[in-house]
């Protein structure tokens, strides 16, 4: 009991700390690139651009009820602020829990054990309260500040889950956390990439580690996220847009019958589903029935996005007003995909043979007619890469603008011979030259660099864009040896520079304190280490490998990957 209230206490005053600082250093108005779009969809509910965030623009609105037009801006920093120190109060309850889990498989927990317990998690929650780019989310109205409150609540649900695992009703915490993913997919979808590090907890509680299982739960944690992310999160519409078109152009019904006629019927069998499985004592399957519905019950925020595009705001990007346009929005089609595994490089032509393929049926509504008409169908408008110039992790894909000088900056391309299918010879990347560039651009300055800035040092918040640039925006240390080997004499850089806001210098301290953590930690608790190291790399590394991006980059994209420095 006495520890119960000590964690309680002392993480509710890491969270006033947190609140504090954040609140009293928010931006006192709308920031640069999204946030004033953000903060104008949440004081009127207006209509973003895709995919949306229903659920930030909701509590967003909700905060804005309470202030005039001219402080709404400061009204969603605030809620930013406090979603932020939220966080930093999960964070150091997770850490607790870690460390109290460790400390009881080698003695009892007393004094000393609680007085290292709690030190060690206040470090580390002040540690990451005070990191550069979690402190610059935490400050300004955009969707990743609640982001991470979201991931910060379902670790701390599955730790909470893992506690009690052996006790009849603990499954309840499984659907607290089926929930909180389906909230989640409201505000952003860095939440899902939770979803590994849950399912090998889960598998390694039932399950003793060896390297089958290890593929197996792999296996099972990616087909799990595919599911909820390509799955249930477009499926849930895509479906609803085949009932909508068949009571709407076959059976005459008024516009958005066969919406509302799916979800009643997904409503329905889920009941059916849940009291069969009830009845049953099939224990398992009801409650990935229950975990099913509480997501859906969390994503039916989107169905916000809908009404407020059909009053036609003066803000309805892409006018999502039908499931149709919903699907398109939800899909982000309007920005197009980069490859993944296989795909075009930068130079590969189309093919001769057959330069463009048919593209996605569209469908508007025709209000005159009262059903809904296709738009290019049967028409050839999607560019169809030539096979042979394509090849296997395409990372130096894009032939926009000045992308190719930019891969060529990064990678000294050589290239390698191909024959397209008009007979011509050019040269694409090899496949180590694209490695290279994962390793050098998208992995080294999109990731470790801002890894770096949070546990060594920043040189300033000037964007940096090039491999050969020293002065701007590159990790420091503060240690003049290092520093001076990597980018020259940092002491001979102008005031302006050094004076610049954005300079940091750690001396690899909280670098250090984190690498001894993971060494004890991986000594003492190998399955919980990976459990770990799987959150880090799925909210980081992965986020940078499935979006492929392209160099230039308009902006600094750290805010992104905060998930990963928790």
């Amino acid at each position: 009991m006495e520890y119960k209230k000590l964690n309680n206490s002392i993480g509710w005053i890491i969270w006033a700390i947190a609140s504090f600082v954040y609140i009293s250093t928010i931006e006192p108005t709308t920031s640069f690139w999204d946030c004033g779009e953000f903060i104008a969809a949440a004081y009127r509910l207006e209509v973003g651009h895709p995919p949306g965030a229903p659920l930030f623009m909701l509590i967003g609105r909700f905060f804005t009820m309470f202030t005039s037009a001219e402080n709404a801006a400061v009204a969603i920093n605030v809620m930013s602020a406090l979603s932020s120190s939220f966080t930093i109060l999960f964070l150091f309850w997770s850490i607790t829990a870690i460390i109290k889990k460790l400390a009881l498989k080698t003695g009892e927990l007393d004094k000393s054990a609680m007085i290292a317990i709690f030190g060690s998690a206040a470090v580390g929650a002040l540690a990451y309260t005070f990191s550069d780019s979690f402190w610059f989310s935490a400050v300004e109205g955009e969707v990743y500040a609640m982001s991470s409150l979201f991931t910060a609540a379902v670790f701390w649900a599955i730790l909470k889950w893992d506690a009690v695992s052996h006790e009849k009703h603990s499954t309840r915490w499984l659907v607290l956390i089926a929930y909180l993913m389906g909230l989640s997919i409201g505000v952003h979808l860095l939440n899902l990439l939770a979803i590994p590090a849950m399912v090998f907890l889960y598998y390694f509680k039932k399950r003793e580690l060896n390297f089958k299982r290890f593929m197996i739960a792999g296996g099972l944690s990616v087909l799990i996220l595919g599911i909820v992310q390509f799955g249930i999160i477009p499926g849930t519409y895509k479906l609803a847009s085949i009932f909508e078109l068949l009571l709407v152009n076959s059976f005459g019904m008024p516009f958005h019958s066969g919406l509302i006629f799916y979800f009643v019927l997904l409503a329905g069998l889920i009941f059916l589903g849940l009291r069969y499985t009830q009845q049953k004592g099939k224990v398992l399957w009801n409650t990935v029935l229950l975990c099913f519905s509480v997501i859906i019950i969390g994503y039916s925020t989107y169905s916000v996005i809908l009404i407020r595009s059909a009053a036609n705001p003066p803000m309805d990007e892409n006018n999502p007003e039908n499931v149709f346009s919903l699907l398109s929005y939800l899909n982000r089609e309007q920005y197009g995909s980069a490859p993944f595994l296989t795909g075009q490089y930068y130079n590969t032509p189309l093919d001769a043979r057959e330069p463009l393929i048919e593209g996605k049926i569209v469908y508007y509504q025709n209000m005159e007619t009262g059903k809904y008409e296709a738009v290019n169908k049967g028409e050839k408008t999607m560019p169809n890469y030539d096979k042979a110039a394509s090849g296997f992790l395409p990372r130096m894909w894009s032939n926009q603008g000045s992308h190719e000088k930019d891969y060529k900056m990064w990678v000294d391309i050589k290239g390698k011979n191909v024959r397209t299918s008009d007979g011509k010879t050019i040269k694409v990347p090899t496949f180590g030259e694209n490695l290279s560039f994962l390793f050098s651009y998208q992995w080294g300055h999109l990731y470790w660099r801002y890894f770096m800035w949070n546990f060594a040092g920043r040189q300033s918040d000037a964007q940096n864009s090039t491999p050969t640039e020293i002065i701007d925006g590159n990790w420091i240390s503060g240690i003049k040896a290092i520093d001076q080997v990597r980018l020259g004499n940092q002491e001979k850089l102008p005031k302006s520079m050094t004076t610049n806001k954005g300079h940091n210098t750690y001396f690899f301290l909280p670098l250090l304190l984190g690498i001894i953590g993971l060494i004890y930690q991986f000594m003492k608790d190998p399955k919980d280490w990976l459990v770990l190291a799987l959150l880090f790399f799925f909210t980081g590394l992965a986020i940078n490998f499935y979006t492929n991006p392209p160099s230039p980059q308009p902006r600094e994209r750290d805010y992104a990957y905060v998930g990963s420095f928790y």
